[in-house]
């Protein structure tokens, strides 16, 4: 990510925890996708660009090892202050802080949105770098019928649709396992999907 996009998040950090920071304002089906996900991974979970640490708290919370990471100060700030028994760090998804094999699964839930198709196999090749022989990741994205860019409300963000970030997925390494859409509303959330993979 770049540091122009940490630079915006960071000038928004509070405004966005407390729109966005805790599980209220998560949809159940993604609750239970990530949650269950987790569980089965049977390893200890990087949650990549994690915000506030609302997922990293809620997996803790369900004794799924887990370690949150984000290049926003304030948000790892947070998230020590407000899940104390978990591990944040500070670092960049793009260069993550970890040795290799590091992880049994990757979390990347809407930490890939403002990396365009010129900079997304970046972040994927990390994961692919820190994650053990099988390990699994779970991508979360907005989606949409083509790969476009979009007018986010901290800055600009794209949307995928499935099959091209499939195809950016099996490039960094991975095998594709599921992938899940769900449609959006006039009042309502954006249309949203997510990737299920293997490191192959």
């Amino acid at each position: 990510m770049t540091s122009e996009v940490g630079t915006q998040y960071a000038a928004r950090a509070h405004e966005y925890v407390d729109h966005l920071g805790s599980m209220s304002s998560v949809h159940p089906a993604d609750e239970h996708l990530v949650a269950s996900w987790a569980a089965a991974v049977g390893g200890p979970v990087l949650d990549a660009g994690c915000g506030p640490g609302h997922w990293s708290g809620h997996l803790a919370a369900r004794s799924v090892p887990v370690r949150g990471l984000d290049q926003v100060p304030a948000f790892v700030e947070h998230a020590h202050r407000t899940h104390p028994g978990v591990s944040f760090d500070l670092g960049d998804v793009d260069a993550l802080p970890y040795e290799p094999d590091a992880f049994s699964g990757v979390l990347a839930w809407y930490s890939l949105i403002h990396h365009d198709p010129s900079s997304i196999r970046s972040p994927l090749r990390e994961f692919a770098r820190v994650l053990r022989p099988g390990g699994g990741l779970l991508v979360g994205f907005f989606t949409g019928s083509t790969v476009e860019p979009f007018g986010h409300a901290i800055t600009t963000a794209w949307r995928w649709a499935p099959d091209p970030l499939a195809d950016e997925l099996r490039a960094s390494g991975f095998d594709v396992l599921e992938t899940h859409t769900r449609t959006g509303s006039a009042s309502g959330p954006r249309p949203h999907g997510a990737i299920l993979a293997r490191l192959a």
